[in-house]
């Protein structure tokens, strides 16, 4: 196996030669062969954007089967078709892969988890806050109710009680001469009707609210979700499309890196006997990026922190809300912790009545009779309790992935913009050899201003800002390798 090995990995990496060859070069081609790897080629890249549109209109826009395959289907042969007859097309389809692992991309992936934290932890502390108002009028609700129960059915007892006795006392003394007559009726009411409306319409007024800002988040967050995907590809399509209308109209644009096409000019240049830039000096090497070198320049690396700086505020910002989602969610558990806590409230009332018999101011006979009308009074009702939901486990999965995703994307883009380039170069080698030829005379032009500053009047200037050539014993002469031009170095 070890010896097969060799042979089939150069049949594979020819083969990808040959298909990167046929798919970067022009249309006028002979022969069947090219045309197949072309077609495999093409009908490759545009199956899977098809299959990504089938799982955005089965999953996204909740097609039937049966039409998003006829439409996944559709693009399918239609995307084919414009790869295989346009090379316009297909150098826009490998930028447009590329734009999505760049600044570009970054910016939606941000705006996706902005848009997935914001809605939904701001809805469920909502529903933390509607939760919790909503079991403080439950609360009131009950105790209304709890009035016209208890205490004052208690007192109205206690009297009918008391009532009995003294009735029992003035059917004693009765006679036929003397006929007493006592009757006690009470009755209670608690007029609770305006509390009652006052109670009705906060928990109308409550729902009203809760329903209309839960109906606007859900409608942003349905109208985001399946529209996002369609708007992000616009967006990218357009950036791309707007990358390569640069590349091809300017000159200047993103011209800093030194490809293969800068170095055989410079090689032709210094053939022809004319002016040559390469090597670099030092200082030019931090300003120039060389494609070929594995390293990341100053530039590059300054570049990557500035990609990174806006994920890290973003994620500060994803940090602060579902923080305070999550104090929120404490916060109620804590008062419904506080709340299961608390004893009902305990109140005596114990009736007791003492009855003294006297003859002629002596007394014969004495009763006392009690009897207890306590009662407990729940300070909250235990139905009313409200119960708080968490976020946290559900949004950390979501929110994992597409943090991954920006930190591969900030490691990666930097090589990205460098594989852009060279895919621009590869399928239009007329603007890269003009882009080579502006670079390479912007670069004679600074070092001509560079020696013209050494030996005019601009030598003053230079003078000044050398420490050694007015303070020799306290500053060493020290050779800058910037200072010593690319001529004098190659001669030694």
């Amino acid at each position: 196996m070890w010896n097969t090995w060799p042979p089939v990995r150069d049949v594979i990496l020819r083969a990808c030669s040959d298909a990167v060859e046929v798919y970067t070069t022009s249309n006028m081609r002979k022969g069947w062969r090219d045309k197949a790897v072309l077609f495999i080629t093409c009908s490759t890249f545009s199956f899977l954007l098809s299959f990504l549109l089938l799982l955005y209109l089965l999953y996204t826009l909740d097609y039937k089967l049966a039409v998003a395959g006829s439409i996944a289907g559709s693009c399918w042969v239609l995307v084919t078709a414009a790869l295989c007859l346009s090379r316009l097309v297909r150098c826009l389809w490998l930028l447009f892969l590329m734009s999505c692992g760049m600044k570009q991309g970054r910016n939606l992936l941000i705006t996706a988890g902005t848009s997935l934290v914001v809605l939904r932890n701001f809805r469920n502390t909502l529903d933390n806050l509607a939760g919790l108002v909503r079991s403080l009028v439950c609360s009131l609700q009950a105790k209304r109710l709890f009035l016209n129960i208890s205490p004052l059915d208690n007192y109205i007892k206690m009297l009918k009680w008391v009532g009995s006795i003294i009735k029992t006392g003035f059917s004693y003394f009765s006679s036929n001469l003397l006929e007493l007559e006592f009757n006690l009726d009470v009755t209670g009411s608690v007029e609770s009707d305006k509390l009652r409306e006052k109670l009705f319409q906060t928990e109308r007024a409550l729902n009203e609210t809760a329903e209309s800002a839960r109906a606007v988040m859900d409608t942003v967050f349905s109208v985001g979700q399946r529209l996002f995907p369609a708007f992000s590809f616009i967006i990218l399509a357009g950036f791309t499309a707007l990358h390569l209308q640069k590349y091809r109209k300017n000159t200047k644009y993103e011209n800093t890196f030194i490809t293969s096409r800068f170095v055989q000019f410079d090689e032709q240049q210094k053939a022809e006997g004319k002016s040559q830039v390469l090597p670099l000096t030092t200082e030019e090497e931090r300003r120039y990026i060389q494609i070929s070198s594995p390293h990341l320049t100053a530039q590059e690396r300054k570049a990557m922190l500035k990609f990174c700086i806006p994920v890290v505020i973003h994620v500060l910002a994803w940090v602060l809300v579902i923080g305070i989602d999550t104090l929120m969610y404490y916060f109620v558990k804590v008062i419904k912790t506080h709340l299961e806590t608390l004893e009902p409230l305990h109140v005596p009332l114990i009736m007791n009545i003492k009855e003294e018999t006297s003859f002629i101011g002596f007394p014969i006979s004495e009763d006392s009779r009690s009897r207890d009308f306590s009662y407990s009074l729940a300070l909250f009702e235990k139905e009313c309790l409200p119960e708080p939901q968490m976020l946290l486990s559900s949004s950390l999965a979501p929110l994992a992935l597409v943090l991954a995703a920006l930190v591969l994307m900030g490691m990666a883009a930097t090589r990205l913009v460098r594989m852009r380039l060279l895919v621009c170069e590869r399928f239009f080698a007329d603007r890269a050899e003009e882009r080579a030829k502006h670079l390479h005379a912007k670069i004679l032009r600074r070092r001509s201003k560079w020696r013209e500053a050494e030996t005019g009047p601009g030598i003053l200037k230079s003078l000044i800002r050398k420490p050694h050539f007015w303070c020799p014993l306290l500053f060493r002469l020290q050779e800058d390798e910037d200072s010593i031009l690319p001529e004098s170095r190659a001669n030694k």
